[in-house]
């Protein structure tokens, strides 16, 4: 595959995860109690963990193309 249409693969499979982590992090947001300090532990465990799974898929992404042989 290129590397081309790697990026776009990548692209398109971000965006897909992104969707669902936003609405995932949402959704658990709201079952969260009303005290203050577990909310800001929350969202910022949340707001910097989804780089961690979307790293390989980015890496994949920018990898050179290896000669073939």
């Amino acid at each position: 595959m290129g590397a081309r249409a790697r990026r776009a693969v990548a692209a398109v499979g971000v965006l897909a995860f992104l969707g669902f982590y936003i609405w995932a992090a949402a959704t658990l947001a709201d079952r969260l109690p009303d005290v203050r300090w577990v909310q800001l532990i929350y969202f910022v465990v949340v707001g910097t963990a989804w780089g961690v799974p979307i790293m390989p898929l980015l890496w994949w992404a920018e990898r050179g193309d290896r000669p073939r042989r």
